[in-house]
């Protein structure tokens, strides 16, 4: 999975869900997603987009290539927003240093910062998931797959009908990785075939997360915030039951 900041509790669901995890950055930057931004809340019951800036954006870049603005001005915005917003929240005092130690974190690379925040939401989770970024294992699949069109005779350990790079990368690396089960965000319930996967002998299955709701301000409640919510209005334990709340479709 793309490593992003701060995601949303299903990521952390299907992280908690397999035995590895894998931040994969070796493909290239999309625009307008999860990658850089996300959404908490605001005392008057509203949703407030926080971001890193990034400098020289490209969708010709590979993820891991980005470079994050190097000022601390979007730091003090950011932590001032989520210090302003959170301070009365339950679990602030336990949740808002590890904030601050993340977004303060000296290093110049998206990436970097994206793999800080996930992992210290699993430490302080105490998720046991082994989370791997070595995508360099990798690598030469990436050169084969970076060819115009996919050389079949690449990759003869598969079996598809329709060679997207998107497949065979999955493939891959399942298959490097030993795996005979994947597991995928719901979102792609649309892009990836399960009987073309088990013609390789991997189990897809996608995460779809429940309808979960916990009590924030007194407001309406607001969902698919970052997870910096969560973790502000609910213990580790009772964060842990909630990772629970998921169905494989």
């Amino acid at each position: 999975m793309q490593p992003y900041l701060f995601p949303y509790i299903g990521y952390f669901q299907a992280i908690n869900a397999v035995d590895k995890y894998i931040l994969y950055d070796n493909v290239f930057f999309m625009k307008k997603t999860w990658l850089n931004r996300n959404r908490h809340l605001l005392k008057n019951g509203d949703s407030y987009y926080f971001n890193a800036p990034l400098k020289k954006i490209s969708s010709f870049k590979k993820i891991y290539e980005i470079d994050l603005i190097d000022d601390d001005k979007w730091k003090k915005q950011v932590l001032k927003s989520i210090f302003y917003n959170y301070k009365k929240a339950k679990y602030f005092d336990d949740v808002y240093p590890l904030i601050e130690y993340v977004i303060n974190y000296p290093t110049k690379k998206l990436t970097e910062l994206n793999f800080l925040s996930i992992k210290s939401v699993c430490e302080y989770l105490n998720i046991k998931t082994e989370i791997t970024a070595n995508c360099a294992l990798f690598n030469d699949m990436e050169i084969r797959l970076s060819a115009e069109n996919i050389n079949k005779d690449d990759f003869p350990d598969l079996n598809l009908i329709h060679w997207q790079r998107k497949v065979v990368r999955i493939l891959e690396i399942c298959k490097k990785e030993r795996a005979d089960i994947y597991i995928n965000a719901i979102g792609g319930i649309d892009l990836y075939s399960k009987e073309e996967f088990m013609q390789n002998g991997i189990d897809l299955k996608f995460i779809k997360t429940a309808d979960i709701e916990y009590k924030q301000f007194d407001k309406d409640f607001v969902s698919n915030l970052s997870i910096i919510d969560v973790i502000m209005f609910n213990s580790p334990e009772e964060v842990m039951s909630l990772l629970n709340e998921y169905e494989f479709v």
